[in-house]
């Protein structure tokens, strides 16, 4: 069942998503959507009295915590670290005394709702079970993961008996019996990551359970306590504390229990030991009206912190999108040595490592959350050494960082990965995606022009944008023949093409995306260098060993890296205009959904690498990085001029040659034609509006939302459409007309200025800045500058 926003808490504007009915087939995708967080933690919406299951899958996440197993897979042996599956502190089961506990799998659903209050952060279920001659038992739940104190939750339980009166046996549990499971293509890998479960009893209304990860040995404490108005006993069963009651329900009348859990672990701060700290906080924690004032207070502070309105049906999922975004990346982030998880707190899919996905997080967290975006470049800045490590192991200087991180920074991508198709085990070469330090830098330097942090920029952005530039340059070879320097062996955004037709050895030469964005790392590394104060700059080149000689390297290869093309338009990688042409209309007749177009070919014996076909954007992501106006620049330092007829005959080439078998390729394309106001952008756009939402991708959206397509939309809005750029100290502006988002505005953050309101309707723009003691904000707008003062109101016509 697709949902859709519905009128709740009295207004149509998004404030809640809901589910009507009980679909076991679209559970998954249900529970994933309506998980619950607050930056530190996450559980999926799962109903508390069912286990995990072929429909179920209670699953609670704490951000950074990973555990690594090996495994035996096709008689090799498979390393593999997950994002662990913490105990299932939801179980609460429930049924007519004598009679068999109640699950919607088993009894008669007469009505059954979820509502997720986005606004609130609350998500609300009510059943009502058929229990047979005109009886029924109503279960309503209110369930909060709290957001102003990370470490708690809680849930209310309301039980209504409808046409009768009875007992009811309710037994609510602790359950350390979890494992990784939640991903059916992982399963042959072992999931088993907790050990040395015990339990305990610290009062009469709570009890307590400990354990550990099996190899990283985190320690990991939590502690329930239940308020209800019956009398409570316990057993400690072998990985589970439960805790048992018998309630007497009088006819038509609610009757409530509720549950608070605490969560810490030993990667917390200012704790001595993770159990004696949550059941501590248990005890203290305040009665759930209390909790939940507290809660909603935290989570008013983050919506006027991070305002948007835009109209209309994209507005509402733009809004379950931001949501997402907000409880995953809290403020609670910036406590944490944490990056940032391609699939959010919401699932095991791609075992929770962080990608490249921050490249369309952090730009958007720059303008509302700085001291979040700062908390995940130090993530990536806390791990240089190990990709200068990594960059030394392959016989280069500088920093590689890993395609796939984890705990440590070591590279976690898989080296197979299976082929659901065919059922086979092939080799990953998808860890040759060296673009993803450009991604880092290009995130350091966008957090500086956003917030202004010098500090910043001067220490760790420096240290980052000279190793990842000094990697680029010792990456590139010169060939004599052409005149230019190369980068070859990799792999570039695309993922399909990972080696030649016929070419033993991996990767391929002179990816577009790759060379272009290297470049402008090269710049940027020599732009930092020549402003930094002196001082600072003696420091970081006694530190590094840089001298005029390697300075000098940087110069020439950020303008001689070679851009292949072909037929007029750039070549996303060299090679790749000799390639075949794909039949996309008879592979479309034949599997309709092609966007695993790599999969289907394995599948029938054939490669993609023999093709003209992307997975996703890779060339066209230049055009979602840089304006067009630094395009040009960048193509020119190259040697190249890049009109605007041979950018939009390269748009068209990749255009009808994309499968879209990732949702950040919609996103990219809509950005692309938004800024082209090309009619076709919408649709686009939409694609990525519906990606989780209508689970495009054919079921993985059950596995984790997409955090950086859900991310890149609200992009999308802020500097897609509005050509928003935070660039020498101003805010650069060059909106452009999307006829179907007529009308939309939000607030942001900008160099100690917050709160800044910009909106924009029919030609004309509204900015409001909030009285302060800053310094006014400087307009660049395509056809006049403008300069804002603190305190003052601003409504200026747009040019056609």
């Amino acid at each position: 069942m697709t949902p859709t926003a519905r009128r709740g808490t009295g207004t149509a504007t998004g404030r809640t998503w809901e589910y009507d009915g009980y679909e076991p087939a679209a559970e998954r995708l249900r529970e994933s959507l309506c998980s619950l967080g607050n930056g530190y933690v996450a559980t999926r919406g799962a109903l508390p009295e069912c286990v995990a299951d072929d429909v179920h899958y209670p699953g609670t996440y704490a951000a950074g915590c990973y555990n690594r197993l090996t495994s035996d897979v096709a008689g090799r042996a498979v390393e593999n670290e997950d994002m662990v599956n913490l105990p299932n502190w939801l179980p609460l089961r429930f049924r007519p005394a004598g009679l068999d506990w109640l699950t919607p799998d088993t009894t008669d659903v007469l009505d059954h709702r979820q509502v997720l209050h986005l606004d609130s952060g609350l998500l609300e279920r009510r059943t009502r079970y058929a229990l047979g001659e005109g009886r029924a038992l109503c279960v309503r739940q209110q369930r909060i993961v709290h957001m102003a104190d990370p470490h708690l939750a809680a849930l209310r339980t309301e039980f209504t008996a409808e046409g009768h009166t009875g007992e009811l046996d309710v037994e609510a549990a602790l359950d350390g019996g979890v494992t990784n499971a939640g991903v059916a293509r992982y399963r042959d890998l072992d999931g088993r990551h907790l050990t040395h479960v015990h339990t305990g009893t610290a009062a009469p209304d709570t009890v307590w359970l400990r354990c550990r990860t099996r190899t990283s040995d985190i320690r990991i404490g939590m502690a329930a306590r239940i308020t209800a108005g019956a009398p409570l006993s316990d057993r400690h069963e072998p990985l589970r504390a439960v805790q048992r009651l018998r309630l007497r329900l009088p006819q038509d009348r609610p009757v409530t229990v509720d549950k608070c859990v605490a969560l810490h672990t030993s990667r917390d701060p200012a704790i001595s030991d993770p159990l004696r700290a949550a059941v501590d906080r248990v005890g203290a924690a305040p009665v759930f009206d209390e909790l939940l004032e507290t809660h909603l207070i935290a989570w008013d502070q983050l919506w006027r912190r991070a305002e948007l309105e835009v109209p209309g049906e994209a507005g509402r999922v733009l809004r379950l999108h931001l949501f997402h975004v907000l409880q995953t990346l809290s403020p609670h982030t910036a406590d944490l040595d944490v990056g940032v998880p391609a699939r959010g707190l919401n699932g095991e899919a791609y075992r929770g490592h962080v990608f490249w996905d921050e490249l369309f997080v952090l730009p958007y967290l720059d303008l509302h959350f700085p001291e979040v975006a700062r908390a995940l470049l130090r993530y990536r800045h806390r791990r240089l050494d190990r990709a200068c490590a990594a960059a030394r192991a392959i016989g280069r200087r500088g920093a590689l960082y890993p395609w796939q991180s984890g705990s440590d920074g070591r590279e976690e991508t898989q080296e197979m990965h299976l082929n659901p198709r065919s059922g086979r085990w092939l080799p990953d070469h998808t860890r040759l995606q060296r673009h993803v330090g450009s991604a880092v830098a290009y995130n350091v330097w966008q957090y500086w022009e956003a917030s202004g942090d010098a500090e910043f920029l001067h220490t760790k952005g420096a240290e980052m944008l000279l190793q990842i530039a000094r990697f680029w340059a010792d990456s590139a070879t010169y060939d004599d023949h052409l005149g230019r320097h190369r980068i070859r062996g990799v792999v570039g955004p695309d993922e399909y093409h990972d080696a030649y037709p016929g070419r033993p050895e991996p990767g391929i030469d002179d990816n577009a995306y790759t060379n272009v964005t290297a470049a402008w790392v090269l710049t940027r590394a020599l732009d930092v260098l020549r402003t930094l104060p002196e001082p600072r700059r003696r420091e970081l080149v006694e530190r590094t060993g840089l001298d005029g000689g390697e300075l000098q390297q940087w110069e020439d290869v950020s303008r001689t890296l070679h851009v292949p093309f072909h037929d007029g338009v750039i070549s996303q990688f060299e090679g790749y205009g000799d390639l075949t042409e794909l039949d996309w209309d008879g592979y479309r007749e034949r599997y309709a959904d092609i966007r695993r177009l790599d999969r289907i070919l394995e599948a029938e014996g054939d490669t993609v690498n023999r093709y003209r076909a992307s997975k996703q954007a890779d060339v066209l992501m230049l055009g979602y990085l840089f304006s067009p106006a630094e395009l040009r620049s960048l193509f020119g330092r190259l040697g190249h001029r890049l009109d605007e007829e041979t950018w939009q005959r390269t748009v068209d080439h990749y255009l009808c040659r994309t499968s879209h078998g990732s949702t950040l390729s919609g996103l990219v394309h809509g950005w692309v034609l938004a800024r082209a106001r090309r009619a076709e952008a919408w649709a686009f756009c939409q694609e990525a509006l519906r990606s989780d939402i209508a689970d495009v991708q054919g079921g993985t959206t059950g596995e984790g939302i997409h955090l950086g397509a859900m991310a890149g939309t609200l992009d999308l809005v802020q500097r897609g459409l509005t050509g928003l750029e935070t660039r020498d100290g101003a805010l650069w502006l060059d909106p452009v007309p999307l006829p179907e988002l007529s009308s939309y505005g939000f607030a942001l953050r900008f160099q100690g200025h917050w709160g800044v309101r910009l909106r924009w309707e029919r030609g004309l723009l509204e900015i409001a800045v909030p009285s302060s003691d800053r310094a006014p904000i400087d307009l660049r707008l395509p056809d006049r500058a403008v300069r804002m003062q603190p305190g003052e109101t601003g409504r200026l016509p747009l040019p056609d």
